[in-house]
């Protein structure tokens, strides 16, 4: 199976601002920059999945119907990662001991008391185990740069804490509006 993973377009919050799970929207002309792009570079007829926060929502809805996608399905287990009480907060209003104890422990630690990463690997590999019980040849994901993270790291095959120390870590800029393709 063949993942097209999409990062969501640029969400209409202020740089510098913690907005995880928060259902941000998108500016039109952002949606349509990224639909625009894709549109005509994806394969048509295949189903389309995607998180149900709404920067991802949108644009999955527009890209399903230019691609007579044979389905659309939104999932949650699809949601960035939930930053509890630092989400919609700039990060410099964080306290540093809590940024350091996050660092200190990416697997377990949870930033605002909200979601860990570990967490979040454990609902990325739910979702990619009964993916792939549907057997699709390739299928279009709409979602977050810490969802394609993880699912890129499960391609490791490693215990889940290492999946999700290894997509903690990652120093890869996954720009918005962009593609990552994975094979199962």
């Amino acid at each position: 199976m063949r993942l097209i993973l999409v990062r969501h377009p640029a969400p209409q919050v202020s740089s510098g601002i913690c907005y995880g799970s928060s259902d941000v929207a998108v500016a039109h002309h952002e949606r349509e920059k990224v639909r625009t792009s894709l549109r005509h570079r994806l394969p048509p007829h295949i189903p389309v999945y995607t998180s149900p926060l709404l920067r991802c929502l949108d644009l999955a809805q527009q890209l399903a119907e230019d691609l007579s996608a044979s389905a659309l399905h939104l999932d949650t287990r699809l949601a960035e990662m939930d930053f509890g009480t630092w989400e919609m907060r700039p990060w410099h209003t964080i306290p540093r001991t809590e940024i350091d104890a996050w660092a200190a422990d990416l697997a377990h630690y949870r930033p605002g008391g909200g979601e860990n990463v570990l967490g979040m690997a454990t609902r990325l590999q739910a979702f990619q185990h009964d993916l792939l019980r549907e057997q699709h040849g390739v299928a279009i994901l709409i979602c977050h740069a810490g969802t394609i993270r993880l699912l890129t790291a499960l391609q490791a095959r490693l215990s889940l804490e290492e999946t999700a120390l290894l997509a903690a870590s990652s120093a890869h800029k996954i720009d918005y509006g962009t593609t990552t393709v994975i094979n199962f």
